[in-house]
């Protein structure tokens, strides 16, 4: 696979390439794309407009800390620009980026 395409602005893929710790391959117009140090595929965003929301967002990623602490990371994505959704779920705690979109931080615990 070349490129997963995600509807979102610059901030989301700064967001993203901070906490994800992937290189900024991709930055003009409002797109953004960043990619594992390692290579392989790419995470882009197309910039606005967005697509109008309605309901939960049918896919989200999964994030488990590399350090197996999930309340370190948790602030780390939290100063990064995120915001908890809410508590937590079966999955772990529930975070949006800066765009609105869900994703899943794993409890230390679940690793």
């Amino acid at each position: 696979m070349g490129a997963v395409n995600c509807d979102g602005t610059r901030a989301s893929g700064y967001f993203w390439s901070a906490a994800l710790g992937w290189s900024l391959v991709w930055n003009q117009d409002q797109e953004t794309a960043i990619q594992s140090h390692q290579g392989g595929s790419k995470l882009t965003w197309s910039g606005p407009p967005l697509m109008p929301r309605s309901g939960r967002d049918r896919l989200r990623f999964i994030v488990a800390p590399t350090s197996g602490d999930s309340r370190t990371e948790l602030q780390h994505l939290i100063s990064l620009g995120a915001s908890e959704s809410r508590t937590d779920d079966d999955s772990g705690t529930i975070l949006v980026d800066p765009d609105g979109n869900e994703f899943v931080l794993k409890r230390s615990e679940q690793l």
